[in-house]
């Protein structure tokens, strides 16, 4: 058993077994090393976002096919190992298309059908990158309700619509997309190759480690049997949304760690009065918020990674470590901020 602190990370005791550890500890290493502050900023400035011998190296270790069945090439592990990888890729920025591949496999592995399995899961394990497209600019909420639509003649189906939001797009080799079908939620199987000059169109956000795309899906056609359809749409929608809040959460505790290294040595090293600033209430106090914020936030994530790698239900446990690690990384970022440009208070 290990716990985290073996890793080089704050203080808190979430234990690991011993398969877990293993992950943390190359995980912390790996991202470290390959993601430097000088490098995220390089990478902002490139095409993909992303450098490729990273992926390249990720793929080598094993991440890309962890949570893949071992018949597809995978190692066959529950989804919350998953969370062991993300956390430390969020703390330094790594920029890589993890995620979103990650989202498209839980998608496969969930509803897929056996030949859509067989073609695309072996493939996404090698490193082929993969991802989702869900979201909609006039969208619902509610995911199992796309505006985006998919009619069928003979054996194809024939896509109309556009989805925002799709990350990683430009470079992904497979897109799984949200459609109705007969006024049911459906899912595509898009292969990328072959699209036509015009359907992806880069989207701006907030968040340029991230490259996001609109999806225009107007005319795109794929074989009626590129189709999932019926409960297993639905379930491949709920993995997908499994997968994305325990990511994303794990990211957002990872990159509020990161934050508070930055915040620390800063108050460690600046003077102000004779003084080091991180002597004073007003920096102090904060920094403790964002630390007790970050040990909720890797509390909730552990708890609902072990409930999934379990078979048990962890809906509310990871809408509480969304809501813990999201709000907790705006207020380290935005207090990151403050404190560096000495504005704000």
């Amino acid at each position: 058993m290990s716990d985290i602190d073996d890793a080089g990370s704050l203080p808190t005791h979430i234990r690991f077994s011993d398969e877990q550890a293993m992950l943390l500890d190359s995980a912390v290493a790996f991202c470290k090393e390959r993601s430097p502050s000088l490098t995220v900023r390089g990478l902002l400035a490139s095409e993909t976002g992303y450098d490729p011998a990273v992926w390249d190296a990720i793929v080598q270790m094993g991440w890309t096919g962890l949570a893949i069945p071992e018949a597809y090439g995978g190692s066959g592990l529950p989804i919350g190992h998953l969370a062991v990888i993300a956390e430390p890729m969020g703390r330094p920025l790594l920029a890589t298309p993890f995620t979103s591949t990650q989202l498209c496999i839980q998608g496969l592995v969930a509803g897929g059908s056996a030949a859509q399995q067989a073609r695309w899961l072996p493939m996404l394990a090698q490193g082929t990158v993969g991802t989702v497209a869900l979201f909609e600019e006039e969208g619902h909420w509610d995911l199992a309700q796309p505006q985006s639509r998919a009619t069928v003649a003979g054996g194809t189906a024939t896509l109309h619509g556009a989805k925002t939001l799709v990350t990683d797009a430009a470079v992904a080799g497979v897109v799984l997309v949200s459609v109705q079908v007969d006024g049911a939620p459906a899912l595509a199987v898009l292969p990328t190759a072959g699209l036509a000059q015009g359907a992806l169109q880069r989207e701006t956000v907030i968040d340029e480690t991230r490259r996001a795309y609109r999806l225009v899906l107007d005319g795109l056609t794929v074989p009626a049997d590129a189709l999932i359809t019926g409960a297993a749409a639905l379930a491949a929608l709920a993995a997908m949304r499994t997968a994305a809040w325990l990511l994303i959460s794990a990211e957002c505790a990872g990159g509020m760690a990161g934050a508070l290294d930055v915040i620390v040595d800063y108050l460690n090293t600046r003077t102000a009065f004779g003084r080091k600033i991180g002597s004073y209430q007003g920096l102090k106090h904060p920094s403790a918020d964002i630390l007790n914020s970050l040990e909720r936030a890797r509390s909730h994530v552990a708890h609902a990674a072990t409930l999934l790698n379990e078979g048990d239900d962890a809906e509310v446990a990871l809408r509480m470590a969304q809501v813990e690690a999201g709000d907790g990384l705006v207020f380290a970022g935005d207090r990151a901020v403050q404190f560096h440009g000495r504005f704000g208070f």
